[in-house]
C-alpha cells in the first residue's frame, strides 16, 4: 500500500529529497559558491520532472486514502509550475550573482516552495491542502526578503508574512467550519454534503472563509493589498517568480477546492467568485494607470489578470475550467518574457524600474523593443496576439454560463487596462530623449524574451496543443 502511494507522489518526493540533500551538501561544503551550480541543477531537475509528468499519460490515481490526487488537472498545473519556476531560476541567476544575492538557499527555497505548489494542486483533503499551502508560503516569505541590505525587501517579506498569516487563519477557520458541518475533511465526502439547496448556513460561511484565504494567494481584490509592495520590494527575479508559478498553483488550488469539494453547489459560490473577479479586473486596470514603477505596474497587472482567470472559474463549468487553464498558461508565458525584459533594464550596472527610462528605447534596441511590444499587446488582449484568445476563452465561458454581465464588465476592464500597457509602447517608440539604458547582452534573457514573444505570435495557429491538454485536464476535474 505504501509503495503504491509513494509511486503516486514520486515527482514531489524526488524534488523534496533533492532539496534536502543539496541543502546538506551546501552547508557542509562550499556554501554560497554552490549557488550557480544549484540554480542550474534545480532548474534542470524541474524541467525533467515536467517532461516526465507531461508524458506520464492519462488516468486518475490517489494516494494516502484520497488525500493526494494525481489526475489530468493536477498534471497540467504541475507542468506549468515546474517549467515556469525553472525558467525564472535560470533568468535570474546573473542578476542575483552580480548583486551578491545568489546564496545557496535561494534555489533550494524555490524548489521547496514548488513542492508545496505541486501538493496544492493535488490536494484531495483540507489537511493536505493546508500542508501544501504553508510549505509554499513559508519558502516565499523568505525569498521575498532575500535582499538583506534593502529596507524595501525586508518590508516586502514582513508584509507578506503578516498578511499571509492572516489569510492562513481565515482559510483554517473556514476549513474548521466545513469540517464541523460536513463531518469530514476529504473533498469526496464534503461534495456529498454540499448539495445545492441543502447547504447549511455554517457550511456556507466555511466556503466564504475558504474563498477568502485562497483569494489572498491569487491577490484578488480585496485581498490584494500586499501585492504592489512585495512586487516592488523583492529582488526582480523573485518578483518574476511571484508572478508566475505561485499564481498557477493558487488558481489550480482554487479550482480544485471549488469543484472537487463544492462542485454540487456551484450556484452557492459562483456569485462570490464573480464579485472577486469584477473587483480585481477593475482595480487592477484603474490603479495601474498612475504607476511609474514597472514592477508595481506588473503587480496591478497581475491583479487584473487574476480577475480574468477567476471569470473562467466563476462559470462553474468544464469549459470554464478549460478557459482558466488556457488563460493561466498564456499569462505565465507572457510574464516570463516581460520579466526577462525588466531584468535587462539597467543603468550603470544598477537595476532600473522607472517606466520613463524606456524613452525611445526602440532606436537603441529595435529587436527587444519589438518583442516587448508584442508581449504588451498580448497582455492587453490586442488581436491577433495569443493574449486576446486567452481573454476570449474566459469571456465566452462566462457568457455561456449565464454571466453576461460579468463578460461585459471584463471587456470594459480590458479596454481600460490597455491604456497603461500601450503607454509603455508609446515611451519606447515616441518618448522624449533621455538617459540611455545599458545595452544588456545576456543571451539567456534575450532568449527568453524572444521565445515568449514568438509564442504570442505563433501560438495563434494551434496554441502548441495547450487547448487540447486544458480540455482533457478540465474534464478530469469537473464530472
Amino acid at each position: 500500500m505504501i509503495q503504491a502511494d509513494l509511486n503516486v507522489i514520486l515527482p514531489e518526493l524526488i524534488l523534496a529529497v533533492y532539496a534536502m540533500i543539496a541543502l546538506l551538501l551546501a552547508v557542509y561544503s562550499t556554501k554560497d559558491k554552490m549557488g550557480p551550480l544549484l540554480v542550474w541543477s534545480t532548474a534542470g531537475l524541474m524541467a525533467l520532472l515536467a517532461l516526465w509528468i507531461a508524458g506520464s499519460g492519462s488516468g486518475n490515481n490517489v494516494a494516502f486514502g484520497g488525500m493526494f490526487v494525481d489526475d489530468g488537472f493536477s498534471r497540467f498545473a504541475k507542468v506549468t509550475i515546474l517549467l515556469s519556476a525553472a525558467a525564472v531560476l535560470v533568468m535570474g541567476q546573473d542578476y542575483m550573482a552580480r548583486r551578491g544575492m545568489l546564496q545557496f538557499e535561494y534555489p533550494l527555497l524555490v524548489s521547496l516552495s514548488v513542492v508545496g505548489m505541486m501538493m496544492m494542486v493535488s490536494a484531495g483533503d483540507l489537511m493536505s491542502l493546508y500542508m501544501g499551502l504553508e510549505l509554499q508560503s513559508l519558502a516565499l516569505y523568505v525569498v521575498a526578503s532575500m535582499r538583506r541590505d534593502s529596507v524595501k525587501s525586508t518590508e516586502a517579506g514582513l508584509k507578506y508574512f503578516v498578511l499571509g498569516a492572516l489569510s492562513s487563519g481565515l482559510l483554517l477557520y473556514g476549513a474548521s467550519l466545513v469540517y464541523g458541518f460536513a463531518g469530514t475533511t476529504k473533498f469526496e465526502g464534503i461534495i456529498q454534503v454540499a448539495q445545492h439547496g441543502e447547504v447549511s448556513v455554517g457550511l456556507l460561511f466555511g466556503i466564504v472563509f475558504l474563498i477568502s484565504g485562497m483569494a489572498f494567494k491569487v491577490s484578488a481584490v480585496p485581498f490584494h493589498m500586499w501585492t504592489p509592495d512585495v512586487y516592488e520590494g523583492a529582488p526582480t527575479p523573485v518578483t518574476a517568480f511571484f508572478a508566475t508559478a505561485p499564481k498557477m498553483a493558487a488558481m489550480g488550488l482554487f479550482a480544485r477546492v471549488m469543484h472537487d469539494a463544492f462542485g454540487n453547489a456551484v450556484s452557492d459560490w459562483s456569485q462570490i467568485i464573480a464579485l472577486l473577479s469584477v473587483a480585481s479586473m477593475f482595480l487592477g486596470a484603474v490603479a495601474a494607470i498612475g504607476q511609474t514603477n514597472i514592477k508595481r505596474l506588473m503587480a496591478y497587472s497581475s491583479i487584473a489578470h487574476m480577475g480574468f482567470a477567476l471569470m473562467g472559474l466563476a462559470a462553474g463549468t468544464v469549459f470554464g475550467v478549460q478557459a482558466m487553464l488556457i488563460y493561466m498558461a498564456i499569462y505565465v508565458t507572457m510574464n516570463v518574457g516581460t520579466f526577462a525584459f525588466i531584468l535587462m533594464m539597467e543603468k550603470d550596472g544598477k537595476p532600473v524600474t522607472d517606466i520613463a527610462s524606456l524613452n525611445l528605447y526602440s532606436r537603441r534596441e529595435p529587436g527587444k523593443a519589438l518583442a516587448m511590444l508584442v508581449l504588451l499587446f498580448s497582455l492587453s488582449g490586442v488581436p491577433p496576439m495569443l493574449g486576446f484568445f486567452g481573454k476570449f476563452y474566459v469571456l465566452r465561458a462566462a457568457y455561456d454560463a449565464g454571466l453576461a454581465w460579468l463578460a461585459i464588465a471584463g471587456v470594459v476592464a480590458s479596454v481600460i487596462g490597455a491604456f497603461y500597457y500601450l503607454r509603455i509602447v508609446y515611451y519606447m517608440y515616441f518618448g522624449e530623449e533621455g538617459d540611455e539604458l545599458d545595452r544588456n547582452s545576456s543571451p539567456v534573457l534575450w532568449g527568453f524574451l524572444m521565445a515568449s514573444a514568438a509564442v504570442m505570435v505563433l501560438g495563434i495557429i494551434n496554441m502548441f496543443g495547450v487547448e487540447g491538454a486544458a480540455a482533457a485536464a478540465a474534464a478530469t476535474l469537473v464530472n
